[in-house]
């Protein structure tokens, strides 16, 4: 594992995908509100962190790869906040495309004693133009062709365009560029002939449009999917029950989680695509990408809120579970 993590230390990934924010506001519940049953929250302390694309890169970040971001954020506030803290935290900022007539994507998290109680949305998930498509494609080929590693993370913010997928697969073919994949509902099947694609089970159901009644009617239906784009590496995360791999001439594996507490899963299907994508392109075989890839989802899902495992922490989990 030690091996591993210095191989990746010395990776170069592009991270495509919807950049957001994520606040949290944490406070004390006093009394009920007179207006309504509901409670009213004393704000005492607010938070901003990374999430979407933007923790996937800050995952990236953190375990030592040499990151370049490329997304679309708004010229607001919030859009101001994510250039901060990507400039905080050593990420680089050039990919970042300002679009004046676009919010950023701000999921508010609202809480008292480490409970949320309620998520406040707001976001334009409207396609973006071919403008647009054109500036991030321009920001994307000259990192492309340096890079080590591609992880598209689509949370269907807009972005990922069936356009700009093809074409950014195309660059990655044309420059010998392993991609990974986190899909969301709108253009699943767009994603072919990738090298990891990482769905969860309820994701998995719901593009197919099928609810399983048995674990085969699940694997039957990976194998099918896997078959049906073409991908090199299907692996369907499932919770508590850990990740499924399937691939096209090996039999299915499965790993079971490694978390000891689940404190939170905010933002894990990020870290697990991370950890994921840079073990396999510094050398590890699927079963061991997959398995640091699943301490590091151990590893996140004991903080609380959308967070990042660093090689130290991954590598006490592996000790751990030996």
């Amino acid at each position: 594992m030690q091996e591993l993590l210095a191989q990746i230390a010395v990776k170069k990934a592009v991270v495509l995908g919807d950049m957001m924010l994520d606040s949290y506001q944490w406070g004390k519940v006093q009394r009920i509100s007179p207006e309504a049953p509901v409670p009213v929250i004393e704000i005492n302390r607010e938070e901003y962190r990374l999430g979407g694309a933007a923790n996937v890169a800050l995952n990236l970040s953190a375990l030592g790869a040499e990151v370049y971001p490329v997304g679309v954020i708004g010229a607001e506030q919030n859009g101001d906040i994510i250039v901060n803290i990507f400039t905080q935290s050593g990420l680089d900022i050039e990919g970042l495309v300002r679009l004046k007539d676009r919010k950023t994507t701000i999921k508010t998290r609202i809480g008292a004693a480490n409970q949320q109680i309620v998520r406040i949305d707001i976001e334009d998930s409207s396609w973006i133009t071919e403008q647009a498509e054109d500036e991030i494609l321009g920001r994307l080929e000259p990192r492309i062709k340096i890079a080590d590693l591609m992880v598209i993370e689509d949370y269907n913010k807009g972005l990922l365009t069936e356009n700009l997928i093809r074409k950014t697969l195309e660059l990655c073919r044309n420059h010998g560029v392993p991609v990974a994949v986190d899909p969301k509902q709108k253009n699943f099947f767009c994603y072919t002939d990738v090298d990891i694609f990482k769905p969860n089970y309820k994701e998995l159901m719901t593009n197919l449009g099928q609810s399983f009644e048995s674990d085969d009617d699940f694997f039957e239906a990976a194998h099918e999917l896997q078959r049906r784009i073409r991908c090199k590496y299907l692996v369907v995360t499932r919770g508590a029950k850990g990740m499924f791999i399937f691939s096209k001439d090996q039999p299915m594996k499965h790993l079971p989680s490694y978390a000891r507490e689940v404190y939170d899963v905010s933002g894990a299907g990020d870290t697990v695509i991370s950890a994921l994508g840079l073990a396999y392109c510094s050398g590890a075989d699927i079963d061991l990408a997959a398995s640091f890839a699943n301490h590091a989802a151990a590893v996140v899902c004991g903080k609380l809120g959308t967070a990042s495992a660093n090689a130290t922490e991954i590598l006490e989990s592996y000790r751990a579970h030996r």
